[in-house]
């Protein structure tokens, strides 16, 4: 795989408690996408968060992988659903942390079991670049899965 640098642009107005932000990623998938301390920590309300970009960033990179791994086994996904919860917490004598990541797979393959999945999933694990950051810092991933019904 060739070396991947991707950019972001990043600009708050004013001080932590009452100022906003907007981020926008150069590759234009989306602009001014608004964050502030109180939609990061309370309703949302449309705007997003850093633990939010990071749910989608693990999400995503797990997801792929797991995409090549089943289409490496002649088992290509019909649709693979993730769901990642990332928690930030506060840490002992660390201020506010993130502490894990949980990640849910829903697979639609046709002719896999479950033994199967298992072995994909804990090979896309073991090979995505985001679990991998999240274990060195010390974080916990968590990933289950299970064929749809």
């Amino acid at each position: 795989m060739p070396r991947i640098e991707r950019t972001a642009e990043v600009a708050w107005d004013g001080n932590l408690a009452r100022g906003a932000g907007a981020l926008t990623v150069g590759s234009g998938a989306f602009a001014d996408l608004g964050y502030s301390l109180p939609t990061r920590i309370g309703r949302p309300e449309g705007k997003t968060s850093p633990e939010e970009l990071l749910a989608a960033a693990h999400g995503g990179c797990l997801t792929m992988g797991l995409a090549g791994e089943l289409s490496g086994s002649d088992t290509p996904p019909g649709r693979l659903d993730v769901h990642c919860l990332i928690v930030m917490d506060e840490v002992e004598g660390r201020g506010h942390q993130i502490v894990s990541s949980h990640l849910d797979v829903v697979a639609t393959v046709e002719g896999l079991d479950d033994a199967a999945l298992q072995a994909a999933v804990a090979k896309a694990d073991e090979e995505c670049p985001f679990s991998e950051l999240l274990r060195r810092a010390g974080c916990e991933v968590h990933v289950s899965a299970r064929l749809a019904s």
